[in-house]
């Protein structure tokens, strides 16, 4: 674990704005910047309310992101980069929306292609101007440096870190939230903790970091319940959002460790919502990790109003239960995840080095597939 002595960097937005109602900041920020033409990344849903952002000029819309992008997707939103020529791109949505805004910000006219910038910083600029616009309250990435596109080829996500795709301006309106339905609110909280959780309980967990974590586990606690029982409660929205943003301030320089790693191969291969992914995957590594962390899991416990423990069976059965009482299906199997490609998911999932390499225990390949057939 590291600690005070080990040294740190923390990037944030340019410029960052919380509250509700501020959505209309971006095109009063976009008139400042004397901005005439913009190209906003969206999905279907988002696309269709565009008119909210208040932005100036010409603006243009690609409407068509998908959940877990793959690179075709990126491809499709690439060219229409390429024949705007827009000098803002604004991710408009959950976290796929604004990781490939991220992309298109950087790719378009630099010469490089997307499998020449995986890894860490290897974007060589940016020569537009990038504003982040939640409308879900689980990635945190409008505060983030990372972007993640799934390669059909090899059903692996690539991953794309640059202090280049940091946005000069991130607005979270928690009221963008609103209408956003309880399954997708529950699974995308749990994300959102997931995040926290898993920085908390990193390798590289850090003082700086761990005081974010903390509270972003707590306010999920106090707040994702409340959202699920009552979509339109905006103070249990603010909540959750401010847990987001935590979440992505976690992101950055500590990331996420075996329950993302464990999650992915659920979305790459069965095409199950991230969100989701990680909310069936998270008891099982914050259990797996209990033994050699034990102080922290206790911690985790208690921020989300649990019985503190550190055995992994009340560990594994307490959040399971917490994420069961939302409403999340908690089964592989009724997901449609057939128990044949379980080895397979648990080899992919192993040679998720960037993330495994993070967890506070070494997390064997026969112990990830061992978590697919308790989840099964």
């Amino acid at each position: 674990m590291t600690s005070l002595l080990t040294p740190i960097e923390i990037l944030r937005p340019q410029r960052l704005e919380f509250g509700p109602g501020l959505v209309g900041t971006v095109g009063a920020w976009a008139k400042e910047k004397g901005v005439t033409s913009t190209l906003v990344i969206a999905d279907a849903f988002n696309a269709a309310r565009v008119d909210l952002l208040a932005l100036p000029g010409k603006v243009t819309v690609f409407g068509e992101v998908k959940p877990e992008p793959d690179i075709p997707n990126l491809d499709k939103a690439l060219a229409l980069a390429e024949q705007t020529g827009a000098e803002l791109v604004v991710g408009f949505g959950g976290g796929s929306a604004m990781d490939l805004a991220k992309l298109v910000a950087v790719l378009p006219g630099s010469g490089q292609t997307l499998h020449e910038v995986v890894g860490p910083e290897k974007v060589l600029g940016r020569r537009v101007l990038l504003a982040q616009v939640p409308t879900t309250s689980g990635t945190g990435s409008e505060a983030g440096t990372r972007a993640l596109v799934t390669d059909p080829a090899t059903e692996n996500k690539l991953a794309v870190q640059s202090r280049y795709m940091l946005a000069d301006l991130a607005i979270v309106d928690p009221d963008l939230t609103l209408t956003v339905p309880a399954a997708v609110t529950a699974a995308t909280g749990v994300d959102a903790m997931a995040h926290c959780t898993e920085a908390y309980t990193s390798r590289k967990a850090h003082p700086l970091i761990d005081l974010y974590a903390l509270e972003g586990i707590r306010l999920v606690g106090k707040y994702l319940a409340r959202a699920v029982a009552d979509g339109g409660d905006r103070e249990a929205r603010a909540g959750l959002s401010l847990a987001s943003l935590y979440g992505g301030y976690c992101l950055g320089p500590v990331n996420t460790t075996a329950g993302h790693a464990v999650a992915y191969p659920l979305g790459t291969r069965h095409h199950i919502p991230h969100g989701l992914a990680c909310a069936v995957i998270f008891p099982h590594t914050l259990a797996f990790n209990a033994p050699v962390m034990q102080e922290k899991t206790a911690q985790v416990l208690d921020a989300l109003g649990l019985p503190r423990s550190f055995e992994e069976s009340v560990v594994s059965a307490a959040t399971t239960e917490f994420c069961a009482r939302l409403g999340i299906e908690m089964k592989l199997g009724a997901l449609g995840v057939p128990r044949d490609d379980l080895p397979r998911m648990a080899k992919e999932a192993h040679a998720i080095r960037r993330l495994l390499d993070n967890n506070p225990r070494d997390l064997p390949e026969a112990d990830i597939l061992r978590i697919y057939e308790t989840a099964f």
